[in-house]
């Protein structure tokens, strides 16, 4: 997908946005440790919240202007 690149769960920060597949866009809310892997919540744009638990080395798509911050 144009306009995005993959990311370790280990390299993802607050602030963030996460792509699916079918172009919805997750921004990133908090990050925590739990265990050996890494807690990830989120907002969508219309208010909806959610979680997921991966691990560290674990890949995800993250739009590219999110990451204006990071440079």
């Amino acid at each position: 997908m144009e306009g995005t690149v993959l990311r370790q769960t280990r390299q993802l920060k607050v602030g963030d946005t996460l792509v699916n597949t079918s172009g919805r866009a997750y921004e990133i809310t908090k990050i925590s440790r739990i265990g050996r892997g890494i807690r990830v919540q989120y907002a969508t744009a219309d208010g909806a919240t959610g979680r997921f638990t991966a691990a560290p080395e674990a890949v995800s798509r993250v739009r590219l202007d999110s990451l204006e911050h990071v440079a």
